[in-house]
């Protein structure tokens, strides 16, 4: 393992200063030359032993000074803010925000309050948002919020599309279908090693690459995807053009997404897949086995299957990062999900990264009242080679209690003892609870009452 590089160029220039040397002098004093001692002032060049030892031995430094202080955090800091997707050119070299961080302090400082202050603001425009609940007619829309309204509002269930989806399957599997339909188009498959592909198409050479470190199941999905797009593109742009999207983003963005839905529904076709689940009592590994799908792509799967006259049990579907900031959603049930922040941190999802590979089961009770059965499972995506990335996410899912004897997870559950549900929520923000331990913010409008003499779990109380 390296030795981390020590760049303390601001702790060189306040020491300079103190002293009241030049960069002539100190360069001498320090035996370096003064081009050297520029570069090390301005983080161009980290400082090195000779120069610590020389510190030490003609003014007495003290050597942990030069840890890793507000510079550095400030360096940090700099890199966070600018990771925002507000900056679409990204952030400048990390040379360039050291230069920042020790020769304009003050004007660092400055930008990582403005940046602060942004987010806050856009924060407080979000619950505000969410207090109106008038998300779906607000002006301004992002392009992907419109696409997932649209699917929110379809029911997840796109019939069309999932019926061309299971005509395209029929009684293959997916491996049969994919393999016949490229022959037909005399596409050729071929591996990738790019870490950045998973799927990459070339129309001109007719050739399908897919990523040799994938799982089988992304592999499988991914040229369902891409058959989805060459084979079933007068039906997608037919779904679009009656979307009637607001923008061309939107539009190219629900694109794939039906390319993603006929994927998932021709890989677990309707008709065969609610047999299957039905026969199963819904257990995602048996499904995953039978299907060659993964557990996400089964669970999402399962939040679909709400064709008229043959619905399944409705499920909500939902996936979380390690951050709890939730990356897909979606609610057949009662239960929906607030359109901004983080989960309720109550639910078992935010558990189920301390568990890998096991599935967690929660009883659960909404403030309204309805009791829900909830299944969380930590799922990994990416890695298949060293220091490769992998994307670690939860998901969720989980029925009212009313379906819970379709639902094999239900075995052993005493489902009619009243304090066997944990009480949950949607988020603090809109949560009407008054008395919850893990509460991060207050309601939204919401009168508090302060006792400078008395202190409960929270340091407020919230007014009936």
């Amino acid at each position: 393992m390296g030795t981390q590089k020590l760049y303390a160029g601001a702790k060189l220039r306040e020491t300079r200063t103190r002293l009241g040397l030049t960069q002539k002098a100190f360069a001498e004093r320090l035996g370096v030359s003064l081009p050297y001692l520029n570069q090390m002032e301005n983080n161009h060049r980290p400082v090195s032993s000779a120069v610590i030892l020389a510190l030490v031995q003609e003014f007495g430094f003290d050597v942990s000074e030069l840890a890793v202080g507000d510079g550095e955090r400030m360096v940090s800091d700099l890199r966070e803010a600018l990771a925002d997707p507000v900056f679409k050119d990204g952030a400048p070299p990390v040379v360039d925000l050291r230069l920042v961080a020790s020769n304009a302090p003050a004007l660092a400082r400055a930008f990582l309050t403005l940046h602060h202050a942004y987010l806050q603001a856009n924060e407080r425009l979000a619950s505000l948002d969410e207090a109106l609940g008038q998300s779906d007619v607000r002006p301004g829309a992002s392009p992907w919020d419109e696409v997932r309204d649209f699917f929110h509002y379809c029911d997840n269930y796109i019939d069309a599309v999932d019926r061309a989806a299971e005509r395209f399957a029929g009684e293959r599997t997916a491996d049969q279908a994919i393999r016949a339909a490229l022959d037909a188009h005399g596409i050729e498959l071929r591996d990738t090693e790019d870490e950045k592909v998973v799927r990459r198409f070339d129309p001109a050479k007719k050739v399908l690459w897919l990523s040799a470190r994938a799982a089988e199941a992304t592999r499988r999905f991914q040229a369902l995807l891409q058959i989805a797009l060459l084979t079933q593109n007068e039906l997608i742009e037919a779904t679009l053009d009656l979307a009637r999207f607001q923008s061309d983003a939107a539009r190219d963005i629900a694109k794939i997404g039906l390319a993603n839905y006929f994927a998932g529904a021709s890989q677990m076709p309707y008709e065969r897949f609610l047999a299957a689940a039905r026969e199963t009592r819904h257990d995602l590994e048996r499904l995953s086995r039978r299907f060659g799908a993964s557990l996400e792509q089964v669970a999402h799967r399962l939040s679909t299957l709400q064709r008229p006259g043959a619905k399944g049990v409705p499920f909500f579907f939902v996936r979380v990062d390690q951050s709890g900031t939730i990356t897909k959603r979606h609610s057949a049930t009662r239960l929906q999900f607030a359109r901004y922040g983080g989960a309720c941190p109550l639910w078992n999802v935010h558990r189920a990264f301390e568990t890998p590979g096991q599935f967690l089961r929660q009883l659960a009770e909404t403030p309204d009242g309805v009791r829900y059965l909830c299944l969380a499972r930590e799922v990994s995506t990416g890695g298949g080679a060293f220091r490769a990335p992998v994307r670690r996410f939860a998901i969720g899912l989980g029925c009212e209690v009313s379906h819970a004897a379709e639902v094999v997870y239900s075995d052993g559950l005493d489902l009619t003892d009243a304090a066997a549900f944990e009480p949950i929520g949607i988020s603090c923000r809109i949560c009407e609870r008054r008395d919850c331990h893990q509460r991060s913010v207050p309601p939204l409008e919401s009168q508090l009452s302060v006792d400078p003499d008395r202190r409960e779990i929270l340091p407020y109380k919230v007014a009936g």
